[in-house]
């Protein structure tokens, strides 16, 4: 009698056992289809952003939610979608000149720029970035805002996707049709118009380079009150685009 209750338990765990490995092998199936499939989405959306206005981003969602949620009702979204044919050439030049000098030339990373940037905040205490225009473009579009490195990892294959299914033109033009130029103020014709009441293909090389230099953090530095950071950007970037010139832009198509 001792021997078969024995052996009844003995029976019990070696099944319980195999429903375990069968649950798990089946939760393990389930998330790899999971994850192909959200792959193939991804890919699919991203191939039809290709062609088409793209009327929001993740990071726009975000932030619209995260103000409705804290009880802020009032807060309200500044965007319009214009080609790049209707943005200044100086605006187009003024963000590959502040932010990614590389951009024509790069695969979606700068591996120069990441290595001076580690160099660099290991020294100082203000960190600088090393984020190309394909990279941030990715963070805008489809991710949240932060310094996690699960995000930083989901990040790598999303700007592969863009450098791989987009131009450098089309990559640019979204960037400049997503980036925050201040609260609530996303892209550059809404930025244009908001500051200076001027639709973004009348922009100057002055008011290009001054957008430009608020996109680092566009909350803490301001287009309409720019501190002596701010001006000292500006004028550095106005610098880096008279180095480069117009010309560049060719690099592009």
């Amino acid at each position: 009698m001792r021997n078969k209750k024995l052996t009844n338990i003995i029976l019990n765990r070696l099944n319980l056992r195999k429903f375990k490995l069968r649950r798990f092998h089946f939760s393990y199936k389930s998330a790899v289809r999971f994850l192909i499939r959200f792959f193939l989405a991804t890919v699919a959306i991203t191939f039809i952003f290709r062609f088409v206005p793209i009327p929001c981003s993740a990071y726009m969602l975000q932030q619209k939610i995260t103000h409705l949620l804290d009880g802020d009702f009032e807060y309200t979204t500044r965007h319009q979608w214009v080609s790049i044919d209707d943005i200044a050439w100086p605006m187009q030049l003024a963000v590959i000149a502040a932010e990614d000098q590389q951009f024509p030339e790069h695969y979606g990373f700068d591996f120069s720029a990441i290595e001076k940037a580690f160099k660099h905040n290991q020294k100082s205490k203000r960190t600088r970035g090393a984020s190309t225009i394909s990279q941030q473009t990715a963070k805008n579009l489809y991710l949240w805002h932060g310094q996690s490195w699960l995000r930083k990892g989901i990040e790598v294959p999303a700007t592969l996707l863009l450098e791989t299914l987009w131009s450098k033109k089309r990559i640019l033009e979204v960037y400049l049709n997503l980036a925050e130029f201040g609260e609530g103020i996303y892209g550059v014709e809404a930025a244009s118009q908001f500051y200076f009441k001027k639709p973004a293909k009348n922009l100057s090389q002055n008011e290009a380079a001054l957008l430009a230099a608020v996109l680092p953090n566009p909350i803490i530095y301001k287009v309409n009150a720019p501190g002596p950071y701010t001006k000292r950007r500006q004028f550095w970037i106005q610098h880096q685009m008279n180095q480069l010139g117009k010309s560049y832009l060719q690099k592009l198509d």
